[in-house]
């Protein structure tokens, strides 16, 4: 019953939320780490938004890449799409975040890519 009154409660607006959105700011670009599971091989890519870049046989699109405000140095997330040119269909395709990158992870069976920080140059 605490629950269900609990529930009520947020659904309507009595009860105050816990966390509050944060502020951010949208970089130009982002530095984006490709690995190669087989050979260990990394590739650290420096894309502007828009922009795309090879990592084996696949290609990866940075989309946008935000920061919270006034610190660029700290935890980015970045919008990315990753796609086999021979079928052109996305192998990954959403928002990833620098310090959590397991949280919305790409499952490739070759081939791993993360955020590492948003560019503002």
């Amino acid at each position: 019953m605490i629950l269900r009154a609990a529930a009520l409660g947020l659904g309507l607006g009595l009860v105050p939320l816990a966390a509050s959105a944060q502020d951010v700011e949208i970089g130009t670009g982002a530095a984006l780490r490709g690995l190669d599971k087989i050979n260990g091989d990394t590739v650290d890519m420096m894309l502007a938004t828009g922009e795309s870049a090879e990592l084996g046989n696949l290609e990866v699109t940075l989309g946008e890449c935000r920061y919270p405000a006034g610190d660029a140095a700290s935890d980015a997330f970045a919008y990315i799409t990753v796609r086999d040119p021979r079928s052109g269909q996305p192998v990954f395709e959403g928002w990833m975040i620098a310090s959590s990158p397991a949280l919305n992870a790409m499952e490739h069976q070759r081939y791993d890519v993360w955020v590492l920080r948003c560019r503002t140059e």
